[in-house]
């Protein structure tokens, strides 16, 4: 997963052609921490159809902020850098995620 920060959101997520996955997390967020490692699965099944980026909040709280993440864990799709979907909340499961991805690619 392409770690994302304020220096490089606009290069990896707003100017990518195509579906990009932001995992918005944060060192304290235990649900976070559980999902990372299903997350990182979905990026070997996926990773040749979308790309899949992961932004720790902790030292981008204004970015997560100017892009509306208001809780955690989030999980945000945008397709040729626009937003067009977005899942959070602790009772995200990996499966939820999965969906969406499978939603959205076909």
């Amino acid at each position: 997963m392409i770690e994302v920060t304020k220096d490089n959101f606009d290069q990896e997520v707003r100017n990518s052609s195509g579906l990009v996955m932001v995992d918005w997390w944060g060192p304290k967020c235990e649900h976070c921490l559980e999902l990372m490692p299903h997350v990182e699965e979905l990026e070997k099944r996926y990773g040749d159809r979308m790309k899949f980026c992961k932004v720790n909040t902790a030292g981008n709280r204004r970015l997560a902020i100017g892009e509306k993440v208001l809780g955690l864990p989030a999980m945000v799709f945008y397709r040729d850098g626009q937003r067009v979907a977005e899942l959070s909340g602790q009772d995200l499961m990996p499966e939820d995620i999965e969906a969406k991805i499978k939603e959205l690619i076909d």
